[in-house]
């Protein structure tokens, strides 16, 4: 059972990069949409900023927002637990009481 959650880990943890990947490139995409708006100006560059701002956007957030719940998925079936706060153990020495 280990070694299939292990290996469905490794598969999302695949596609949890490329997705992330995928989401800042597309967000990069849209700075230079809005320089390329900025200069162009008039009507065109409304037309550019209403498709990024009503297609684009919404589209890449609700791709980051999936790729953060399979990263998080394959976490768990790695046994990670990177986002739990760590118990410290006191250590005593010897001689001090």
């Amino acid at each position: 059972m280990k070694n299939i959650c292990k290996k469905i880990s490794d598969i999302l943890k695949t596609i949890f990069g490329y997705g992330v990947m995928i989401s800042l490139f597309v967000g990069g995409l849209t700075f230079f949409g809005y320089v390329v708006a900025l200069f162009i100006g008039g009507n065109v560059a409304t037309a550019i900023c209403d498709v990024i701002y009503n297609k684009i956007f919404p589209a890449t957030i609700y791709l980051a927002v999936i790729m953060v719940l399979l990263g998080l998925i394959a976490m768990y079936l790695a046994g990670e637990v990177a986002l739990t706060p760590e118990k410290k153990q006191a250590h005593k020495h010897q001689g001090e009481m």
